[in-house]
């Protein structure tokens, strides 16, 4: 009976919910005792005002006050004897930081063997045994140990969520499908999960794909940096070269200004000098004349003096001073020198600019799968002449078959290239870039927005493809056609190479894909010459 008596006396005193002695002990209205907090943090967490033995549901929340009758006992019993917090047969572990612990344990944290669904609490191997032994906790759910238990329970009707609603993408328990959720797709858990864990791999995959696309663009702009650096560096050389040129040549003009101006003053000089002394000899010899007349004014001899007037009226040999004029001016000098400076100038610019795009200079090869019937390639590839004949040649999509054009082997969708073109002796030509997407089974315009940027020679006129066509001003036959090219500028500029003059610039161009070099020789009056770049020096 002892220990009958025993074991009412620890029923008695053990919270059902944290299962230790109680703490400020409080009664429901149902007549079940909790610890104050135990039920207050119980309740403030399920959501339903329920006894957590008994599940009698409170429509309002009853106010509960420390019984302190139970109270008294309980400090009793915790005197007389103390509850073991760990089995001596075979003591707990304490838990890890990735394991769940017992939520009971005040001082060492053990590791829980299972999570109760109705105490929402996690028990360690000790503070489980009531669940087991008592009839009451024995109708309580256990399941393995979880750590956020609020988590995994439906929060409006206290049910673990075991289901998954595909059509409003969220998990459910099994009320919940019998009403909110009546109509809808509903799945269990395993099924939501592996469905989701598929998209997740495809997701995964796509931003791995995403992330290596983002690296290769990084790569690709570091690389443009780079690229631009360096020409940024070519560039800031080649204008410091220039204007170091355009520089000494001032300074030489300058200098042969400021001597060709005091050599004509020193010979300004010297003519005032020589003029000077001859004037001062007249005046010498008309002031000896002013004194004989002067003389023989005075005389009262009638005979001396009419015999003396004939020789004193003769005038002395002198010159006509009034037209002689020794000032001159400089200003014609220095225009001629300014206009000859600007001329100069002028010409270094130019030569400058050709240097600078003739240093992108590739070596294009025509591609004779792309040439139409009637025209002529060189075993080289390097010269296209108009032929005579329509050759039998098999079909292929990449071949022109109604304007007689042909594109370059080689291909560019980025940076900056140029080549050369010879076009001594012909009157009729095309030459310039074409998009990898221009039709080559139809005529169309040759203009930027059909993918064509040109340069033409026509009927003795040359002109630039745009829209409309522009008329160019050529002082003298094109002897060799220069084509550059700046992709991401948007730039394409035809230069005269002898003469080195630029022709034309098409600007503010996009450019989205690859672009080729094109010709046509138009007339049966010689080839189409693909040329080495001479670089001017």
């Amino acid at each position: 009976m002892a220990s009958a008596s025993m074991l009412l006396s620890e029923e008695q005193f053990l919270c059902s919910i944290c299962l230790d002695v109680f703490t400020d002990p409080v009664s429901t209205p149902c007549g079940h005792n909790y610890c104050k907090t135990c039920i207050t943090h119980y309740w403030d967490t399920s959501g339903v005002c329920q006894c957590p033995l008994c599940q009698t549901i409170f429509c309002k929340r009853p106010g509960v006050f420390v019984n302190t009758f139970i109270s008294e006992m309980a400090d009793q019993f915790r005197k007389s004897k103390q509850l073991n917090k760990t089995s001596s047969t075979n003591p707990a572990e304490p838990a890890e930081p990735d394991e769940v612990s017992c939520d009971v344990c005040t001082e060492t944290k053990l590791k829980a063997l299972k999570s109760c669904l109705v105490c929402q609490i996690s028990y360690c191997e000790t503070h489980l045994e009531p669940h087991q032994r008592l009839p009451a906790l024995q109708r309580h759910k256990l399941i393995d140990p979880v750590k956020n238990l609020e988590g995994i329970m439906c929060k409006k009707h206290d049910r673990r969520l075991e289901l998954f609603c595909k059509t409003e993408h969220m998990c459910v328990c099994q009320i919940c499908t019998e009403t909110d959720h009546k109509l809808h797709q509903i799945v269990s858990l395993k099924e939501a999960y592996e469905g989701k864990k598929a998209e997740l791999g495809k997701t995964e995959a796509e931003v791995q794909q995403m992330i290596q696309e983002r690296q290769e663009k990084i790569q690709e702009v570091t690389h443009s940096v780079q690229l631009s650096n360096k020409d940024a560096d070519r560039d800031i050389e080649d204008s410091v070269q220039v204007f170091t040129d355009l520089i000494s040549c001032i300074q030489r003009s300058q200098a042969e200004l400021i001597d060709g101006i005091e050599e004509k003053q020193k010979t300004t000089e010297k003519q005032g000098e020589a003029f000077i002394k001859d004037l001062e000899q007249e005046i010498t010899e008309l002031k000896k004349r002013s004194s004989k007349l002067k003389q023989l004014s005075h005389t009262e001899d009638h005979l001396h003096f009419l015999q003396n007037v004939p020789s004193i009226n003769i005038p002395p040999p002198t010159k006509d001073w009034s037209k002689v004029n020794i000032h001159h001016s400089f200003v014609g000098t220095v225009r001629t020198t300014l206009k000859t400076l600007s001329q100069e100038m002028e010409k270094k610019l130019r030569d400058a600019e050709l240097r600078r795009v003739q240093q992108y200079a590739v070596d294009v090869t025509l591609d004779s799968d792309t040439a139409h019937c009637e025209l002529n390639l060189s075993e080289d590839g390097k010269q296209v002449r108009q032929g005579n004949i329509m050759k039998n040649l098999p079909f292929k999509k990449e071949r022109f078959s109604v304007c007689t054009r042909v594109l370059g082997k080689q291909s560019f969708s980025k940076g900056r290239f140029y080549y050369e073109v010879q076009v001594k002796g012909k009157t009729h030509w095309t030459i310039g870039v074409a998009r990898e997407s221009i039709s080559r089974k139809q005529s169309i315009d040759q203009r930027p927005i059909n993918g064509y940027w040109s340069l033409s020679l026509k009927r003795n006129e040359y002109k630039a493809l745009a829209y409309p066509r522009v008329l160019l001003r050529v002082r003298e036959k094109v002897q060799t056609v220069g084509v550059f090219v700046d992709y991401e500028e948007g730039l394409v500029s035809f230069y005269d190479v002898e003469a080195r003059v630029h022709l034309y610039s098409f600007t503010g161009c996009t450019f989205t894909c690859k672009l080729y070099p094109i010709l046509n020789p138009c007339f049966h009056d010689g080839p189409l010459v693909i040329s080495p770049v001479n670089r001017i020096d």
